[in-house]
């Protein structure tokens, strides 16, 4: 069984039975009622037309479950009988199902999840095991998001930045279960470029290769987070990295910068330099730069005080900090690292401390709060 082939016909097949009549709800439901007859089926009996074996066991789904919905026995006259059987046609309807799901009337959590479902393909189940969420919770959020976009014209044209990112997001999760979100959301945007020729895509894809290209070093054996400037760069997918290079190159070309190149221009000075100390981190500020003049983001502030402390020294760095609130996500762990970097041991340890007890997540608060005990078994301390 392709499990890859499966998914990857998912997006034209919903976008057939749309563009035939069904409702989305309707459709999304009879789509992934196909995928799990061809799971049973296919091993041993593989159709020569996976597309349009899809299309056809899809419709008959759909036209079941209206017949036998009383409520909905009005639709017949719009539904009618079977369409012939035959080669499914050729048109791409993955640009308007990206659109779709990521509707700005959706929250991002359930953008995400709808992403996933209907342009990825993937289970109810699988979704809610990425997600660590029962799946009943995960199977309510789903059909919430389905009922708020049934209503919405299918041919609308969408926004590419809320497309990108909810990718963003889908990347940012990484992986639990039996799903690799970060490689799902790499598989997605290069779907997303194969239908879009927009340079943010491009941007996107590029700045997702580069980072998935350090994931193997990211991590210990023990499972403790390896800061970037101590990881294994014999590690690094090299191919990941020439390939994001190249995409990044071709979106710069075109002079239509944004918030994503920009990223992954980052992504790439890292990535280049064959040592920590060999980074180049005068053009990082300069790209961090351009980053806050593109979004204003607070975050992309504090990530650029860190460039400005290795490029000008602790004490530059802390200066840029200043100007920032506090309550910021990690502004305790920069602050830290600023302070051990200017020399103030002290300091450091206690917002190290402080950083362990913000973190989000068990791996980032056993990395601070290792850090703030490497500082306080110093001699003195």
């Amino acid at each position: 069984m392709n499990e890859v082939l499966l998914r990857s016909l998912t997006p034209s097949v919903l976008g057939i039975l749309v563009r035939r009549g069904a409702d989305f709800a309707a459709a999304e439901d009879a789509v992934q009622d196909a995928l799990v007859e061809a799971v049973r089926v296919w091993p041993a009996d593989p159709p020569r037309d996976p597309k349009g074996w899809l299309v056809t066991a899809a419709w008959r789904k759909f036209l079941d479950a209206t017949r036998a919905n009383a409520a909905r026995r009005r639709r017949e006259d719009l539904v009618g009988e079977e369409p012939a059987s035959g080669p499914a046609p050729a048109v791409d309807d993955t640009l308007q199902l990206y659109f779709l799901c990521a509707h700005p009337s959706l929250t991002p959590a359930s953008a995400v999840a709808l992403t996933l479902r209907a342009v990825g393909g993937l289970t109810t189940r699988q979704i809610a095991q990425a997600y660590l969420v029962p799946e009943a919770t995960m199977a309510q959020r789903i059909s919430r998001a389905k009922r708020t976009v049934s209503g919405v014209r299918f041919d609308q044209p969408g926004d590419v930045a809320t497309v990108l990112r909810v990718l963003y997001l889908v990347f940012n999760e990484g992986y639990s279960g039996d799903v690799d979100l970060a490689a799902e959301a790499i598989r997605l945007a290069r779907q997303l470029a194969a239908a879009i020729d927009h340079p943010e895509v491009a941007g996107l894809l590029a700045l997702m290769l580069l980072h998935h290209a350090r994931r193997a070093a990211r991590t210990a054996p023990d499972g403790a987070l390896v800061p970037l400037a101590e990881q294994d760069r014999g590690l690094w997918d090299t191919r990941l990295i020439a390939e994001g290079v190249e995409i990044l190159q071709a979106a710069l070309a075109r002079d239509r910068l944004g918030e994503f190149q920009a990223q992954a221009a980052i992504a790439a000075l890292h990535a280049d330099a064959r040592t920590a100390a060999e980074t180049d981190w005068v053009q990082i500020v300069e790209w961090y730069d351009e980053l806050v003049r593109l979004t204003g983001s607070p975050i992309a502030r504090l990530n650029r005080a860190v460039a400005v402390g290795e490029a000008d020294g602790a004490r530059a760095g802390l200066a840029a900090l200043a100007a920032l609130d506090d309550s910021l996500p990690r502004h305790a762990a920069v602050a830290a690292y600023l302070h051990e970097r200017g020399g103030d041991l002290a300091a450091a340890a206690g917002l190290y401390t402080e950083a362990a007890r913000q973190a989000t997540n068990l791996p980032e608060r056993d990395h601070l709060v290792r850090q703030a005990a490497r500082l306080n078994a110093r001699p003195g301390r």
